[in-house]
C-alpha cells in the first residue's frame, strides 16, 4: 500500500464511489471533498456524506453555489431540460466545473498534506464533456503544480474504462452491490437504479447489463 495521502473528489455517484474504494485500497489515508454548487437534488450531498461516514472517511463539503449563477445548466435549473441537440454539448454540461472542482480540491489537498487527487472523470463514456479529457487533466496537473509549487498527482482510475469496465472494477474491489444500492447517479435524484430513463441512468444500466452478461450472471446480485 502507498502510505501517502489522497483526496477524492466525491459526488456520491457510481464513478466517484468506485474511485473512493479504489483510493482506500491504495493510500494510507483518504479524505473526500464534495461540492455544493446548487445542484437540483441536495440528496447528492447527503448521499456522499452518508457513504463517507459509513466508510470512516473524513468528508469536506465546499460551497460552490457561485458556479450555478455563472453557468446555468440542467443540473442546477429546473427550467432547463436534460437534452442533447446535435452538434452541441448536453445541457448537463457545466462550464468550468471540473476546472474549479479540481482546483479547489488541490488547495484543500495541500492544506492537509495530500499529494494525490482522485477523480472519476472518463474519456470513454464522457458525453463529449471537454473537461473530462485526459489532455485537460494532464494540463491542469502541470498548472496546479506551477501555481502552488506543490507536487500534485491527479489520479484518474476510470479514464479509459467504459461503464461495464467501471462495474467490473467495483466488482474486483468487492463493492459492486454497495455501489449499485448506495450511490446516486440519476439526474432525477433517485438513489440506486434511479429513474431508468435519464441519460445517466441509461448509461449506468447498459454498463451493468453488459458486465453481468459477460460474467454469465442473471440479475445484479452475486
Amino acid at each position: 500500500m502507498n502510505q501517502s495521502k489522497a483526496v477524492v473528489v466525491f459526488s456520491g455517484g457510481q464513478d466517484s464511489t468506485t474511485c473512493l474504494f479504489w483510493a482506500l485500497e491504495r493510500f494510507g489515508e483518504v479524505e473526500a471533498v464534495t461540492f455544493d454548487y446548487g445542484q437540483r437534488h441536495k440528496l447528492e450531498v447527503e448521499v456522499a456524506a452518508a457513504i463517507a461516514k459509513e466508510q470512516n472517511v473524513r468528508h469536506h463539503v465546499l460551497d460552490m453555489s457561485l458556479l450555478g449563477q455563472l453557468a446555468p445548466n440542467a443540473l442546477t435549473r429546473d427550467d432547463i431540460a436534460i437534452e442533447q441537440k446535435e452538434g452541441s454539448l448536453p445541457t448537463t454540461f457545466v462550464d468550468g466545473r471540473n476546472l474549479l472542482f479540481l482546483s479547489f480540491a488541490a488547495i484543500l489537498a495541500k492544506q492537509i498534506g495530500a499529494m494525490h487527487i482522485v477523480t472519476g472523470v472518463c474519456e470513454t463514456d464522457f458525453s463529449g464533456y471537454p473537461d473530462c479529457r485526459d489532455v485537460f487533466i494532464k494540463s491542469l496537473g502541470v498548472t496546479l503544480h506551477l501555481a502552488m509549487d506543490y507536487p500534485f498527482v491527479i489520479e484518474t482510475p476510470l479514464m479509459w474504462l467504459n461503464k461495464a469496465q467501471t462495474w467490473e472494477l467495483a466488482d474486483r474491489l468487492g463493492v459492486l452491490e454497495y455501489v449499485r444500492q448506495r450511490t446516486l447517479t440519476c439526474y432525477n435524484g433517485i438513489v440506486a437504479d434511479g429513474c431508468g430513463e435519464c441519460p445517466a441512468c441509461t448509461l449506468r444500466r447498459n454498463g451493468l447489463t453488459e458486465f453481468l452478461t459477460k460474467q454469465g450472471r442473471e440479475g445484479a446480485s452475486r
